[in-house]
């Protein structure tokens, strides 16, 4: 499993891959940098904080030591796929920038369709392709009982919901198979093990059932948010959906709210990716973790 990280410096963003996560350290990280970006190891400074790129002395650098630890494994630390860190180096370097092609936008003509052939409208989806969700009663205790119980909606987590599709397009959720995770208040990172999936999976498909949507929770730290779903999530989402390849495919909200009597209630909501936004990563090139 290879996971992308976005690495935000003074060059602008650039993507950088890392192989195996799992088991990788900051040091392989700072190697990986220097192998694709080409900054070496002892001019890098590393941090989740963007007010890194704001130092203007070496001793501002040295209060960024989120990342200081070489031997730090990164599924220790709140990143995922496809999550930004800050770089500040020392010296100079030279950034290519996108090759030029005279004979491409301005070498040749373009008709009116060739215009309309490029643009992607982003607009509502009025036709969901699934119209209704439920849960089996059970399956979604068991999922809330430990984020309420246990976590008390403290940390997210996530799980991969199996089930059916009627042909009405209607999603059935029998059950939540719940990877090994690593949650913060607002950030997720599953370490999934393809090996452990297709078990599941084959368990799944033995019992008429399938992967039909991705679930997880909004923690009590999200309650005074102005958004629905966070730019993370909405990532996180697309990418699952795109990966599934079903077009039914599901993405459930559970969260604590604030009943009439003042008491707190578990909440489950359903949502789904459009078209153009599966589209749209798709061709952003991000790949599912």
């Amino acid at each position: 499993m290879t996971m992308m990280l976005r690495i935000r410096s003074r060059d602008g963003l650039e993507r950088v891959s890392i192989e195996n996560p799992h088991s990788s350290t900051v040091s392989e990280l700072k190697r990986q940098i220097e192998s694709q970006l080409g900054i070496p190891i002892e001019k890098q400074t590393l941090s989740t904080n963007q007010n890194l790129l704001l130092a203007k002395s070496l001793q501002d650098l040295h209060r960024f030591s989120d990342l200081a630890n070489p031997d730090a494994a990164l599924s220790s630390l709140p990143l995922s796929h496809g999550s930004i860190l800050f770089l500040a180096y020392d010296g100079e370097r030279r950034v290519p920038g996108p090759a030029f092609n005279p004979a491409g936008s301005f070498g040749r003509k373009m008709t009116m369709d060739d215009l309309i052939a490029k643009q992607m409208r982003v607009s509502r989806q009025e036709n969901p392709h699934c119209d209704l969700v439920s849960f089996d009663r059970d399956c979604a205790n068991a999922f809330q009982h430990y984020v309420n119980d246990t976590l008390a909606f403290a940390v997210k987590r996530a799980g991969f919901m199996y089930g059916s599709v009627s042909d009405d397009s209607k999603v059935h959720v029998d059950f939540i198979y719940e990877p090994p995770q690593q949650g913060s208040e607002d950030l997720l990172l599953l370490l999934r093990d393809p090996h452990e999936e297709k078990l599941v999976d084959a368990i799944a498909a033995g019992l008429g059932m399938r992967k039909v949507g991705f679930i997880f929770t909004q923690t009590i730290s999200q309650d005074k948010k102005d958004y629905t779903l966070s730019n993370r999530e909405v990532l996180q989402a697309a990418e699952y959906h795109a990966e599934s390849g079903l077009k039914e495919w599901v993405t459930a909200v559970v969260k604590l709210e604030v009943n009439e009597d003042m008491g707190a209630d578990v909440h489950f909501e359903a949502f789904q990716m459009s078209d153009v936004c599966v589209k749209l990563l798709r061709k952003a090139g991000s790949r599912p973790r």
